[in-house]
Parts: structure tokens; sequence; C-alpha cells
């Protein structure tokens, strides 16, 4: 039998990206790496948060491999560092664990996910008192301490056990009608359909709604059913089996989670696959126009045209971010934020903690549809009435040879911009994330580079779905034709 090198097992350097950090379960993610990254985590928080002056650091965990495991082990570091541990009892989803640092008055929290990430993978975040990611500089302290010894106390701290989900439940059903949506689910009137991707999102709308809903993939499946738990089409075969195959009357309304309930996408009744980009201009009039509420829409450059489109029409400020809900956040802590949201399905709100949460926003997508009797495909179709303005949608990965091609390209992006894309003149550059050309025919296309890995990822947006291929395929094979 060949042998194998240890340095086949040796783990990637920690470093965190853009929520949290995360690797292959025994080759990057291991219980040492995972202990040690939490106590001095725990650390950071104290020493950023802890003018409040509390000691107590949330820990909590999905529903992948070993999850409850390495929370348990970290749990036991954070501890012995002196910390004071509320360790969750069962898998929940993110933002409740993110609500819960902010409810408990904690330093923080410690959640052990890999979000919408395949099987093979772990991962850790770390939340901040105020309910919401670390800034980068927080993840920073951390992974300049990693080479430091693991900390221990004179004196540990205890674990004590906590359910975080009736907390969770009872501050999101106050921000709705919940009795109205029961009532409409009660009577027949809504059916609800909830794809959870075998996630933490499991039994989330049943809590809420306290009715029996049609939930899909349910049950625990560390393989994810061989995909991933991320809310995209070749994900869900049996949401779409579901729609198209209902027999009730009313409404139907189709939901779908990623691996830890901190992004959302939906179907409506026809089996059409709405992504954020078509959520959450439903979530903006709805909120203006029936919950009465105003304040500024942020959205990172890859939002669609219609965000800004809508925003003109409700006389709404607009705020554009890079890619990535941190940057979302940050701007909740300054300003009145109304919602805040990103083509990947994370949406949040200003006034609730500045953190994307899945849950929240089905029940207020779930409240717009009983309030206006539309479903979600009619819903959009009214907002592109109203607006003039229609687009679909599309965005790729393409994976590189190396980062050394990554490198050549993005070289070539900063030599030799592009004047014209797919036959289509180019108006002018946006260059805050990456490369987005706007386009002539108010079309665009963005170009952007993973920050730790080779790939690629093209976004486009254009009046017709024949044109975001066209300007796609153009992406690809000008990417093909430098590498």
């Amino acid at each position: 039998m060949a042998s194998v090198s240890p340095s086949a097992f040796v783990g990637k350097e920690i470093s965190f990206g853009t929520d949290g950090w995360r690797g292959i379960i025994a080759a990057d993610f291991t219980f040492e790496r995972v202990g040690r990254v939490a106590a001095l985590a725990a650390q950071v928080l104290e020493q950023t948060y802890g003018d409040n002056g509390s000691k107590t650091v949330i820990v909590g965990y999905d529903r992948r491999f070993l999850s409850p495991d390495f929370a348990r082990y970290a749990s036991d570091m954070i501890a012995a560092a002196g910390y004071e541990v509320m360790l969750s009892e069962c898998f929940a989803p993110t933002p409740a664990f993110s609500w819960a640092a902010f409810d408990q008055k904690a330093l923080g929290a410690v959640v052990i996910t890999a979000s919408h990430n395949p099987a093979a993978y772990s991962g850790l975040k770390v939340k901040s008192a105020f309910g919401g990611s670390v800034p980068p500089e927080v993840t920073s302290k951390i992974e300049a301490r990693l080479g430091n010894a693991v900390p221990k106390a004179d004196t540990p701290g205890s674990i004590t056990s906590f359910n975080p989900w009736p907390s969770y439940c009872t501050a999101l059903q106050s921000m709705v009608d919940i009795e109205a949506i029961r009532a409409a689910v009660s009577e027949g009137k809504l059916t609800v359909f909830a794809e959870v991707m075998h996630g933490a999102a499991a039994t989330g709308l049943q809590r809420l709604l306290e009715r029996e809903i049609d939930e899909i993939n349910g049950e625990a499946d560390p393989l994810f059913a061989g995909g991933a738990p991320e809310p995209l089409p070749k994900y869900i075969p049996k949401l779409f089996e579901a729609i198209e195959n209902k027999t009730n009357q009313g409404l139907t309304v189709g939901l779908i989670f990623d691996g830890d309930c901190d992004r959302i996408a939906g179907m409506d009744g026809n089996a059409n696959f709405l992504s954020s980009q078509v959520l959450i201009p439903i979530l903006m009039e709805h909120l203006t126009k029936r919950r009465g509420m105003k304040g500024e829409v942020v959205k990172t450059i890859s939002g669609s045209n219609l965000f800004p489109a809508l925003a003109k029409l409700y006389d709404l400020p607009l705020y554009e971010t890079p890619i990535g809900y941190k940057y979302i956040a940050d701007r909740m802590l300054e300003a009145d934020v109304l919602i805040g949201g990103e083509e990947s399905g994370g949406i949040g709100y200003g006034h609730h903690i500045p953190e994307r949460d899945a849950l929240l926003s089905a029940l207020y997508l779930l409240e717009a549809v009983v309030q206006s009797g539309k479903d979600f495909g009619e819903l959009n179709d009214s907002l592109r009435e109203q607006t003039g303005f229609s687009s679909a949608y599309d965005r790729i990965d393409l994976p590189l040879a190396n980062m050394e091609v990554r490198a050549k390209l993005l070289k070539a992006l900063q030599s030799s911009t592009p004047q014209a894309v797919a036959g289509r003149k180019v108006e002018s550059c946006l260059t805050i994330d990456g490369h987005k050309f706007n386009l002539e025919d108010d079309s665009w296309l963005l170009i952007r580079f993973s920050g730790t890995e080779p790939v690629l990822r093209l976004y486009a947006e254009a009046t017709t779905i024949e044109g975001v291929h066209e300007i796609l395929a153009w992406a690809k094979d000008w990417a093909n034709s430098i590498s």
C-alpha cells in the first residue's frame, strides 16, 4: 500500500474570510485548532466589548458533522480561559446566537458553522456584543494571537446550557402580525413549503407559526444529500416537485434556507425560483407601503438595478457597498437603515440587530403575501409594472487553474479595461469590489475574484435572460483567452 506523507494532513493556515474561518474537517478544522481559536476569540471579545462588564460568551452550533462536539470543546477552552459560557443545548440558526449575544448582554458569540459550504467543511463564526459579525479588525486581532499559548485562567469559568429558540422566536414574532399569518395557514388560504436543506432552519417556521407547514429535508443529514446547503435551484429538486404537484387552493409560498439559516431564497406558486434579487424589492415595498417604515436601503454592488429604481419610486435613500454582509452591518451601525441585502440571500433590518436573518425575512415575506393577497410572482410583476424596470440575473463561478492565473487576470483588468462587453459599450466601471462594468443598455457585468480560492466570480443583469447569458459567455471567453 502506498504511503501518505504526514504533510498531506497538515491544515491550511487559519484565516478569517468575509464571515468566519472555515476548513476541511480533520485536516484544517480540528479540535485543537477550534479550542485555540475559541479561547483567543473570547479574549479579543473581552478586549473589544468588555466595557459592559460581562464575562459571558455564547456558544452555538449548526447540524453539521461533529458540530455539537466542536461546540462543547470550544466551550471547555473558553471556560478554562476564565469566561462564563452559555452553551446551546441544541442546534439553532446562527442569527439566534447573534440575538442571544445581544439579548444576554454577553461579550459575543462563537458559532460552529460552515454556513452553505459542502459537507466536508466546518467553520467558526465570531459574533459581537451588539449582535452582528465582528468587524475585520477584530478577526485580525484573533489571527495575530494564534501563535500565543492557549490562555488558562487561575479560576476557570463555568458552562451552563440554554435553549436559544424561545427568546429568539418571541423577538421575531413581535415584529409581524403573527396571528394573521397563522390564521391564513389554518384556514387553508396560505400553504407554506420550507426547504431547510437538512440545516439549522429545521423546525424554525413551525416554532414561529405554531402551525404545521410542509417542511422539506428537515431530517439531519451530514452529507446534505450529496450537495451543499446553499439556496440555489440545483440543490432543491424536492421543492420544485412539491410545488409543481401541489393540490391545494389559495396562495402558495416556497421558502429556502441555507445551512445556518442566515440566507434565504423563495419560490412562487408556479415553481419559479426567486433569489434575493427579487425578494429584497418585495420586502422594500412591504416595509414601506404596508408597514409605513422609512430608512436607507443598503445594497452591495452585485444587487439588482431594481433596488435603486424602487428606492427612487418610494423616495428612499440608497447606499452601495462592496460584497459582504459585514459592510451592510457596518452601515447599520452608523445610519438609519430600513433594509440591507446581498444577492447571495443575506438580508437584515436596521430595526433589529445588524445581522442577516432568514427567518425574520421569511416572516415579513409571509406577511406581505397575506396582506396583499398576492404570491411572490404577482408581487414581483407588480413592482416591475410600477417601476417600468424589467431584468434577468444570473451568476457563474469559474474555477481557475491556480492563483497565478488569478493574478494574471487581475493584471489584465487593471491594465487593459474592456471598452465593450458582448457588443455593449461600457459606460462606466466601478472598482470598490472587483470590476463592475455598467453597460449602455442598463445591463451590467461584475467580475471579481474569491479572496481565498482560484475562482473567478461572474455576475450579470440584463433585460432578458438571453442577454445575461450573452454577457456571461463573453466574460468566460475573455477569462479563457487570457488564462
